[in-house]
């Protein structure tokens, strides 16, 4: 497919079209690499934490986001060595 660059503000860009968008899989952010210094390429950015609201309101909903018991007396050598008190 052949496009023409257009004028965005002070920069440059391209229209993606929407099935282009749709294949791919791109929905917001991009990555952006150039290779052999004449080509671009595009990559769809995963969300790693997509679904978290959901999966929080399920925990809540379920009762099961209540604060993890932490023993008292742990103590490991960092904290004797490394930190300074």
């Amino acid at each position: 497919m052949r496009t023409h660059i257009i004028r965005i503000g002070n920069s440059k860009g391209i229209r993606i079209p929407k099935p282009i968008l749709e294949q791919t899989g791109i929905v917001e952010d991009v990555e952006l690499e150039v290779v052999e210094n004449d080509h671009i390429i595009i990559r769809p950015v995963s969300n790693p934490r997509g679904g978290w609201d959901i999966a929080f309101k399920t925990m809540s909903e379920e009762d099961d986001d209540k604060p993890l018991q932490v023993a008292e007396n742990i103590s490991h050598s960092w904290d004797d060595e490394e930190w300074q008190w």
